[in-house]
C-alpha cells in the first residue's frame, strides 16, 4: 500500500529524489503551456472572428511558461523536455489533425476543455504542497486558465447542437489519453506530495462542470467520462 502523500512543511525541495521528480513535472506544464500558446494562435486562423481574443489567451500562455521556467530555476533544476514532449505527443498530433481538417470543435475541446481543465487540477492540487515561489506563480496562473476554459465553453454553448456530435467523438478519441497521462506521471506526482487520485477527481469535477456548462446533461456526462475508465 502507497503511503500517503507529504504536506508542503514536510518536502526537501532540494533534495535529489525531489528535483528528479521535478525535472519532470517542470518540464510537463512549462510544454503544456507552450503548446497552449501555438494551438491559441491556430485556433485563431481557424476563427478569425475571435482572433483578438485568441492571440490575448496565447501571449497570457507564453507568459505562463516562462514563470513555470523561472520556477525550475529557482529550484536549480533543469526540465527534461523531451519527456514532456512525449507526454503530450498524442493529444498535440490529435489537436495538428483536427486543426489541418478544419475540425474547430475537436480543437476547442482538445485545447479549450480537455488541456486546461488537466491544468486546472495539476494546478489546485500542486499550489498547497509548492514550493514559495512555485506557489505564487501557480496562483496567479490558475486564475488566468478559468478564463481560457470559460472561452471554449462559450463558443461551445453557442454552437451545441451542431457540435455535440463531433465533441462526444472528440470526447472518446481524447479523454482515455489523459489517464494515460496521469499513470505516466503518477510516481513524480506522488514525490511532489500530489495523489493520483485527488488529480483524477480535481480533472473530472472541472471537466464534467464545462461539459455541463456547454449543454450536456448528467447522463451525457456520466457516459462521457467512463470513456476514462477504458485507460484507466
Amino acid at each position: 500500500m502507497q503511503q500517503l502523500a507529504a504536506t508542503a512543511a514536510e518536502l526537501d525541495f532540494h533534495s535529489e529524489t525531489y528535483k528528479d521528480a521535478y525535472s519532470r513535472i517542470n518540464a510537463i506544464v512549462i510544454e503544456g503551456e507552450k503548446e497552449a500558446h501555438e494551438n491559441y494562435i491556430r485556433l485563431a486562423e481557424l476563427l478569425p472572428e475571435h482572433q483578438e481574443e485568441l492571440i490575448r489567451l496565447s501571449k497570457m500562455e507564453n507568459r505562463h511558461k516562462k514563470g513555470f521556467e523561472a520556477c525550475g530555476r529557482n529550484l536549480q533544476v533543469t526540465p527534461d523536455m523531451q519527456f514532456a514532449q512525449e507526454f503530450f505527443a498524442q493529444l498535440h498530433q490529435n489537436f495538428q489533425k483536427a486543426a489541418e481538417s478544419g475540425n474547430v470543435v475537436t480543437c476547442l475541446l482538445i485545447q479549450s476543455l480537455i488541456i486546461e481543465c488537466f491544468a486546472i487540477a495539476a494546478y489546485n492540487i500542486y499550489i498547497p504542497v509548492a514550493d514559495d515561489f512555485a506557489r505564487k506563480i501557480t496562483e496567479g496562473v490558475v486564475k488566468d486558465e478559468y478564463s481560457h476554459l470559460n472561452f471554449g465553453e462559450v463558443w461551445l454553448k453557442k454552437h451545441f447542437e451542431e457540435s455535440k456530435t463531433e465533441l462526444e467523438q472528440a470526447n472518446r478519441q481524447n479523454l482515455p489519453i489523459v489517464w494515460k497521462m496521469l499513470n505516466a506521471v503518477e510516481n513524480d506526482a506522488h514525490t511532489l506530495a500530489m495523489e493520483k487520485e485527488a488529480l483524477v477527481e480535481d480533472f473530472m469535477i472541472q471537466y464534467g462542470e464545462a461539459l455541463s456548462n456547454i449543454g450536456f446533461t448528467t447522463r451525457d456526462i456520466m457516459r462521457m467520462s467512463a470513456y476514462g475508465l477504458t485507460a484507466a
